[in-house]
Parts: C-alpha cells; sequence; structure tokens
C-alpha cells in the first residue's frame, strides 16, 4: 500500500498550513479562535491599532519582559504589526491583506469595519 495523502508524505505537516488568516478582533472571542488556527499551522497576522495595540497586552499579570501572561498565551503562534483602519493610507494596507488573506478574524459592531 503506498501513501496518497498529503499527511502521510509530510510527516510533520499541521491540518492548516496553507491558511492564511487576519486577526483584527480584540479581547477575548476571536482572538482566542485565531490562535487556534494557529496552534493547527494557520499563518496568522494580528494587526494591532497602533495607540497601545490589543487591550490583552495590559491584561493581568506581568512577564519579566513587559508583556502579560494573558497576551502571551492569546498572541502564541501570531505575527504582529500595527495599522490605523481610520486612515485612508491604513485601509489601503488592509485592503492589500485582505485580498490574500482565506480568514477574517474580527468582532467590530455591525457596520465598523464597513465604514
Amino acid at each position: 500500500m503506498s501513501p496518497t495523502s498529503a499527511a502521510t508524505a509530510q510527516p510533520n505537516a499541521l491540518p492548516l498550513q496553507d491558511l492564511r488568516v487576519i486577526d483584527i478582533a480584540t479581547v477575548i472571542a476571536a482572538p482566542f479562535c485565531a490562535t487556534l488556527l494557529g496552534e493547527f499551522g494557520a499563518d496568522v497576522l494580528k494587526l494591532e491599532h497602533p495607540d497601545g495595540g490589543d487591550a490583552l497586552r495590559r491584561f493581568g499579570t506581568p512577564s519579566q519582559r513587559g508583556d502579560t501572561l494573558t497576551w502571551l498565551s492569546e498572541a502564541r503562534n501570531k505575527r504582529s504589526m500595527t495599522i490605523d483602519l481610520r486612515t485612508p493610507e491604513g485601509a489601503e494596507v488592509f485592503k492589500q491583506l485582505i485580498a490574500k488573506t482565506d480568514v477574517l478574524c474580527e468582532n467590530f459592531r455591525t457596520g465598523t469595519l464597513e465604514k
């Protein structure tokens, strides 16, 4: 019997390794979803506002390097960058990023992202 599946051909491959995810959510539920996608191999990019970033960076017990333990748990398996979606330049960068993305994790009020 010859192996035919990609998982057999690449024993260390993770099931979501070809998935691209952008996480622009805050607080817990949607960012945690992105974290779980990253656990299974997805390439997750966390986009944060330039003024302080995600609130979880400051929530809970700080580590020796300054980030909180909550943030270190939620931000694992993610790359991050800052972007101001309220500016035309930031919106344009976001549109370019999203064009190459499979999944968007966001939890804004209805209509906020469209603005």
